[in-house]
């Protein structure tokens, strides 16, 4: 039986991830582990539906705890488009967000964007290196060479950050086409995104117990002895998280 094509597409991007990434994959597990072994947060960003990848990282059953998710909700889908998307355009945004936030030097920021060609995105991942932290995009090569950037540098996110993750999707983000219509509807770059975001985090588990380190990941609240866990953990970083 012919799988539905949306399946179909996403599988088909997961096994181009698998095929293309590794390499990637291992040079942030490594700079994230590195830091997070000294006491390091892993920073996160997306902006517009983006926001759900880095959203995906923070404060999840399974997830590491020393995560601190960088949001405001006037670059989110909580904000009419209409302000949101002329927001994530303009220049100085980015330096405010992260004056807000505890980012040291040494650090892991990703910055998440599947166009990276906005200047919210674009100056985060320059305003991050400027205050020295290791800068990774995830982000859709595909679509970001396909089209110019919004910043004032001509650069893209892929540009400027020190590595890169490619989302594999397409140039326009949906992936799904149907004969006799020039659409196309199924857009993939939250779920290859939060794939990716998840296959990082198991990498890094995986750093911390081949060292005979305990990893700081949370257990699902709606699991006996859940809270307590969870608590004990982020009393460690409630200082360096802004959202706890």
């Amino acid at each position: 039986m012919d799988r539905d094509p949306y399946t179909a597409a996403v599988l088909r991007l997961i096994g181009r991830i698998e095929e293309t990434q590794q390499g990637a994959l291992e040079q942030a597990v490594q700079a994230i582990f590195e830091s997070l072994k000294r006491d390091g947060v892993l920073h996160v960003f997306g902006s517009g539906h983006s926001i759900a990848v880095a959203q995906e990282a923070f404060h999840r059953a399974g997830g590491l705890v020393p995560v601190n998710l960088i949001q405001e909700a006037i670059l989110s889908p909580l904000t009419p488009p209409a302000v949101s998307g002329r927001i994530e355009r303009l220049p100085g945004v980015a330096s405010i967000l992260l004056d807000r936030n505890d980012a040291r030097p040494g650090e892991v920021l990703i910055v998440v964007s599947n166009s990276g060609i906005n200047a919210v995105p674009v100056e985060m991942a320059l305003e991050g290196k400027t205050r020295g932290l290791f800068v990774i995009a995830l982000t859709s090569l595909t679509h970001s060479r396909a089209v110019p950037a919004r910043h004032a540098s001509g650069k893209r996110l892929f540009e400027v950050a020190d590595l890169c993750l490619d989302n594999c999707g397409e140039e326009g983000d949906a992936a799904v086409a149907y004969p006799g219509w020039g659409g196309k509807v199924g857009p993939t770059s939250v779920v290859t995104g939060t794939f990716l975001m998840n296959r990082l985090i198991c990498g890094v588990v995986e750093r911390f117990l081949a060292e005979g380190l305990s990893p700081p990941v949370y257990m699902s609240a709606n699991l006996p002895g859940g809270d307590e866990h969870n608590r004990r953990l982020e009393e460690q970083y409630r200082d360096r998280i802004t959202l706890l």
